[in-house]
């Protein structure tokens, strides 16, 4: 049976394909341009207005608190001196600054490969590993890890993977999809995984100031609750110390993930927590701890307040009302990037 196209059907991919090719055409430009204005001594106060602002919006702020988080950077340096293979190549997902590229190479990596989507983070990380003397033993690429293959950008399969793709609830920045397709295709059989694993930890929640964070229903006697369409699905980040809230739970393990050989895929699990102290339970509050090997973990629990990272807040649908002593059950889901309760 053939199968028709109709002309507007096809007017659309059309219109689409030629909407993508002038996006790459855009992206090409935008990373020619962040070249030759970071190349200047005075940097971005030479640029076109125009060109600041798009610049300083396309680069996410939380750069700079992650480059100023010791404890992280300290972790990381010392989980690569003790786990990436002396004389190995190595993949680094999301370059960022180039940061974690020139660790593994001081810490005895061959050549890194270090790949990054954003356009000027790339000629940032770039021009960061020429000045610090890296370039002939760190690559960037410009490119997400799912469009690298062996014998195209990478020569061979990669001795280690590292990777620091995390967002407070651990997932939200797709290190699952990625490291799924990294262990795949492109890390050799007895290959090194960083991290190595992780795991959510969290607690019930009280705390209607915090859920309030990405909800409204009433504004001075008006209901503006439309609004809710555009609040985010699943987590968002909350920086629990700052707001009134009770802890009603002790802290339960909800999912665990093994970098090096688990599945890595969308799932959920069933909980039951025990209920410490009687209230409304309006979400969890979860946190991770991300093993990095070598005996090295990384936290962000709520209190860590040091950590740049906030930890994640998952609401309930509807408040639930706990006693002391009983058990309150909930369904966690995680997608490739979300974690909700069902």
């Amino acid at each position: 049976m053939t199968s028709v196209t109709s002309p507007t059907a096809e007017g659309e991919v059309r219109l689409a394909l030629a909407g993508l090719r002038a996006r790459a055409q855009e992206l090409s430009r935008v990373a020619e341009a962040t070249a030759r204005v970071l190349a200047a001594p005075e940097g971005l106060s030479t640029a076109v207005p125009e060109f600041r602002d798009f610049a300083r919006e396309a680069v996410p702020r939380w750069h700079f608190a992650m480059l100023n988080d010791h404890e992280r950077n300290d972790a990381l340096a010392t989980a690569l001196e003790r786990v990436v293979p002396r004389g190995g190549t190595v993949l680094d997902i999301g370059a960022g600054t180039g940061l974690l590229a020139m660790m593994a190479v001081r810490a005895g990596a061959a050549h890194v490969y270090s790949c990054e989507a954003n356009p000027l983070m790339v000629e940032v990380a770039r021009q960061v590993v020429a000045a610090e003397g890296f370039a002939d033993r760190v690559t960037v690429l410009a490119c997400r890890s799912d469009e690298l293959a062996v014998g195209r950008e990478l020569p061979r399969r990669v001795d280690a993977v590292i990777s620091e793709i995390v967002d407070c609830g651990l997932i939200g920045e797709g290190i699952l999809p990625s490291i799924r397709h990294a262990r795949r295709e492109l890390l050799a059989a007895d290959g090194v995984m960083l991290p190595q694993r992780a795991r959510l930890l969290g607690a019930l929640l009280q705390s209607e100031n915090a859920v309030n964070l990405n909800r409204v229903n009433l504004a001075s006697g008006f209901d503006v609750s439309r609004l809710n369409t555009f609040a985010t699905p699943g987590h968002f980040p909350i920086r629990l110390h700052t707001w009134p809230h009770r802890t009603l739970s002790e802290p339960v393990e909800l999912v665990s993930f093994d970098f090096a050989t688990g599945p890595l895929g969308p799932g959920e699990r069933g909980l039951a927590v025990p209920v410490r102290e009687s209230g409304t339970v309006h979400a969890l509050v979860a946190w991770f701890e991300m093993d990095l090997g070598g005996g090295v973990t990384l936290r962000n629990s709520p209190e860590n307040v040091g950590s740049h990272w906030m930890q994640a807040l998952i609401p309930l649908a509807k408040p639930v009302e706990a006693e002391a002593g009983s058990t309150v059950t909930l369904d966690l889901v995680w997608s490739e990037t979300s974690l909700s309760l069902a």
